[in-house]
């Protein structure tokens, strides 16, 4: 059984005007429970007001837990944060930071939301309010539960936000793959980035994901993944310039599972980005699950996709 962390805030109406395409959450929550018995299903708390200050402006905080968030940063978000989007931007990192708790008991969980690795410090951007993955890593580690956190990114954007709201920080490491001409236009510093071309396709996707994130791993020496499971680096992506097969992502995910599982590492999921007919991107996603839980051995079947 694949464990999933789900927490119903996750499923939200969108708000007035927004730009984003609501409801793919809720599509890979009902793709997962067609699964049955395949899914092992947990519950999670939303992350307490104080955890996400460790990592984000308090002022930046209560725009959003209050539901008043100025204008100009909303335009940065793409959305307005209405009442039911602050409660799920307090949701999805308790979600990361769940999934995290699960996967050191099983070795990998997954969370249905998350990867919000564009929120800044004093304001979200790019659809991301507040930083799931930042938030969670630093709990983990600032609370002992983990010695040392790698935030594994394969979004096809760079993890600008992560790499910015973690560096310098004691047992936090980033990793970010990702197209090179792609949003944010303005690159962070990650501990080791990655950028590629425009049109890279599978295998060169893959070798230099290998060639990269190995050593990095072997260096660090983390003792939990954090992985930002994108599936926009996907071809017909439609915010993507990467040319990767689902047989690629495939590929990257399990991978990912298995070099986790070689280590002695408990790897934890977060959706990340994917855009596009909505079904089709849900799809990707739960595949993308599952590909991770057959790297790490939690299941040996292939994903039914229906």
């Amino acid at each position: 059984m694949i464990p999933v962390v789900h927490h119903p805030h996750y499923v939200a109406e969108s708000p007035p005007g927004s730009r984003y395409r609501w409801g793919k959450n809720g599509l890979v929550r009902d793709l997962l429970l067609d699964m049955g018995d395949a899914i092992e299903w947990h519950g999670c708390d939303p992350m307490p007001r104080a955890w996400i200050e460790a990592v984000h402006d308090d002022t930046y905080v209560a725009e959003v837990i209050e539901a008043r968030v100025p204008p100009h940063k909303e335009r940065r978000i793409g959305f307005a944060v209405t009442p039911p989007m602050a409660l799920r931007a307090q949701a999805v990192p308790g979600g990361t930071y769940a999934a995290a708790r699960v996967a050191m008991d099983r070795g990998y969980a997954a969370n249905t939301a998350g990867g919000s690795h564009h929120a800044l410090a004093d304001t979200g951007a790019g659809y991301c309010v507040f930083n799931d993955l930042a938030i969670a890593a630093h709990r983990l580690v600032d609370e002992g539960t983990c010695e040392r956190v790698l935030v594994v990114d394969v979004d096809v954007h760079q993890g600008d936000g992560t790499a910015s709201l973690l560096a310098g920080r004691t047992g936090l490491a980033t990793y970010s793959i990702h197209a090179e001409k792609n949003f944010p236009a303005r690159k962070a510093v990650s501990t080791l980035d990655v950028p590629l071309r425009d049109g890279v396709g599978d295998d060169e996707y893959l070798t230099a994901l290998e060639a990269t994130l190995v050593p990095l791993i072997d260096s660090f020496g983390p003792t939990l993944l954090l992985y930002q499971a994108g599936v926009d680096p996907f071809a017909a992506d439609r915010l993507g310039r990467l040319a990767l097969t689902q047989d690629g992502l495939n590929e990257r995910d399990r991978w990912v599972g298995q070099l986790a599982k070689a280590r002695g590492m408990p790897i934890a999921s977060a959706l990340g980005g994917g855009y596009g007919d909505l079904l089709e991107v849900s799809h990707r996603h739960v595949a993308s699950i599952v590909a991770v839980a057959q790297g790490t051995g939690i299941v040996p079947h292939a994903y039914p996709r229906g």
